[in-house]
């Protein structure tokens, strides 16, 4: 099964990765992703793939 998951020590908190997978992602009131689920349903592994590249911190991981 594929899943989401944010390096804390690297996020700052752009907001990008919720913007392209809002399915998964939201923000707090401070910008920073929330993931109450962290499996990546097979359709969505794509479009999470695609936040990971996007993130300027490279703190969104696939695995």
């Amino acid at each position: 099964m594929t899943s989401i998951a944010v390096d804390w020590t690297r996020c700052e908190g752009h907001g990008i990765c919720a913007r392209l997978l809002h399915e998964k992602i939201s923000l707090d009131e401070w910008g920073f992703p929330l993931i109450d689920e962290p499996e990546v349903e097979p359709h969505l592994v794509k479009a999470a793939r695609q936040a990971a590249m996007a993130c300027p911190a490279l703190a969104l991981r696939v695995e």
